[in-house]
């Protein structure tokens, strides 16, 4: 489904994701090749590259089930998504953070906007799971955290359109690449 709202900025990475690259992009622009005709991305995380370089084909592989649910939602449901993000906006304080961190959603959608909330409220944006598969990072100490903002989710859903998302090890993504 194709996102209603208007875009008024670029699209650029919607997560706080350890090891992401927006701040290195300007040293990687020349290791970029002026032409292909597909963009095969082993380590999503927080999409810097995939937004600069707004391909107009790419597959994008992570093996953080919750985090390609995210991308898939955005990609597919943002309206919706975006209406659950308002609520988590609306609600957050400490007692509901540690509320949505122990609650597990059953939609995919719902899913996807805990993982933003949670991403946007937590201990420097980090992503931990205990050995029970459990989110587990303590609430980050914002004043007033900016838990999703609505023209930067549309304009990642309008770049996500053309982009294949699925759970696959980076292995994956090389062997479709070289084949």
């Amino acid at each position: 489904m194709q996102p209603q709202l208007l875009c008024s900025v670029e699209p650029r990475p919607f997560l706080k994701w350890a090891g992401g690259k927006s701040q290195l992009i300007p040293q990687y622009l020349s290791y970029f090749p002026k032409n292909y005709s597909t963009y095969y991305e082993p380590f999503l995380g927080g999409g810097a590259i995939f937004f600069h370089l707004q391909p107009r084909k790419a597959l994008l592989m992570d093996i953080n089930c919750e985090l390609v649910n995210v991308y898939q939602c955005v990609r597919d449901r943002v309206d919706e998504l975006m209406e659950l993000l308002q609520q988590h906006r609306r609600f957050h304080c400490y007692d509901y953070y540690y509320q949505m961190r122990a609650c597990i959603p059953t939609s995919d959608v719902e899913r996807a906007a805990r993982l933003i909330y949670l991403n946007k409220t937590c201990f420097n944006g980090l992503y931990r799971e205990n050995s029970k598969g459990h989110f587990n990072v303590p609430i980050g100490r914002y004043k007033n955290p900016g838990i999703f903002d609505p023209d930067l989710l549309c304009a990642a859903s309008r770049s996500l359109q053309t982009a294949e998302v699925s759970v696959a090890p980076f292995e994956a993504v090389l062997n479709h690449a070289w084949n």
